[in-house]
């Protein structure tokens, strides 16, 4: 996606040079800043710093870090202890345990000479993957907002909870990418932004439908269940950081609620992601997908910027309140309309069926 009229992935590596650049999400809004990953220790860093977020773009990272440190030391314990510590920077998205997975498959049975070019390539063509496949993603959300708004005649008002841009993936987006498809295709389309706290990636995606230049609306999380009750909403659209088989949608905390509401109020909830965000081994969602608990500090301190221009941390809870911060919660099958994927759009219950998985 272009910032400053400058096209950039979220993640790239400069030709055949070890070492990749990623947006810095933790400076996002207030600054656009590249971080440059040349180590598998900086490549653990900015996935546990949340420099990189978003399911697919942690398991692209990830895929980079390996071919780093086989870069640094292509010993079957090298290759073993880059994939044991990438896998514990974030429990939750799926994405980064099937990339590990993916990577371990490919380099372990070659030589250790040859380890380091095997990582490389497999790397780069995950990447490359990952932008085509949202770019799929796009196109079929983009049918259900087209279809939306030749049945309303007026523009869509889609509700969003989190980041499911460009910059949570290599580009495009997943539940985003439909909105910028449908937008660049003349569909009239309004984004209700919820800030989602506590890490308030809602203004990572106000910063991206701003550059787009789609028209959007920032508010705050416990406003979404008021507007659906006044007929402000028409969709539901979030992305997801790991999908059970029968579609339970595990996602950043508060989803839960939205979809609950969309319920109440007969509006539409689907979830976009790509088919490595499925996980076809989980059966019970509730009881199986591990939910990452973050630090405290997270809620006790707030980032933005004040009046002087710079960018500050402010203390909003004292420091002997107890806090909990489950990053993720789980959205039952039965509260799902739809699951957008490269693939299509189906009911939950259709979607082994999608993949051919029995």
């Amino acid at each position: 996606m272009k910032v400053h009229g400058k096209h950039y992935r979220s993640l790239w590596r400069d030709g055949e040079a070890k070492r990749v650049h990623c947006v810095d999400q933790t400076q996002l809004p207030e600054v656009f800043e590249v971080h440059t990953i040349v180590s598998l220790e900086q490549a653990v860093e900015a996935i546990r710093s949340m420099r990189v977020r978003g399911a697919p773009l942690i398991g692209v990272t990830a895929a980079y870090g390996v071919a780093l440190a086989m870069t640094e030391d292509g010993s079957d314990h090298a290759l073993d202890m880059a994939c044991r510590r990438l896998q514990a920077t974030r429990p939750t998205a799926v994405n980064l345990a099937w990339a590990l997975r993916h990577m371990r498959q490919q380099v372990a049975p070659a030589d250790p000479l040859d380890r380091e070019a095997i990582a490389w390539r497999e790397a780069d063509a995950m990447a490359e993957d990952d932008a085509t496949t949202n770019a799929a993603i796009g196109r079929h959300g983009a049918v259900l907002l087209k279809n939306l708004h030749q049945q309303l005649q007026r523009p869509v008002n889609v509700l969003t909870h989190c980041n499911a841009g460009w910059i949570a993936c290599i580009d495009w987006g997943t539940a985003l990418s439909a909105i910028y498809q449908a937008h660049d295709s003349g569909i009239p389309v309004h984004v209700w932004v919820e800030e989602t706290r506590p890490r308030n990636q809602g203004r990572l995606t106000a910063w991206e439908l701003r550059g787009h230049g789609v028209p959007h609306t920032y508010i705050v999380d416990n406003a979404g269940g008021h507007l659906m009750q006044h007929g402000k909403v028409d969709l539901v659209l979030v992305g997801a950081d790991r999908v059970s088989r029968a579609g339970d949608v595990a996602n950043k905390i508060g989803t839960y609620q939205k979809a609950l509401a969309a319920r109440d109020n007969d509006i539409p909830f689907y979830a976009a992601l790509p088919s490595s965000t499925i996980d076809w081994q989980i059966g019970d969602a509730l009881a199986e997908i591990d939910i990452e608990e973050r630090s405290a500090d997270e809620v006790r301190f707030v980032r933005g910027r004040s009046h002087d221009g710079l960018t500050r941390e402010v203390q909003i809870l004292e420091a002997d309140s107890a806090v909990a911060n489950p990053g993720f919660d789980i959205t039952p099958a039965r509260l799902v309309t739809g699951i957008v994927t490269e693939r299509g759009t189906v009911m939950p219950d259709r979607l082994a069926q999608l993949f051919h998985r029995r």
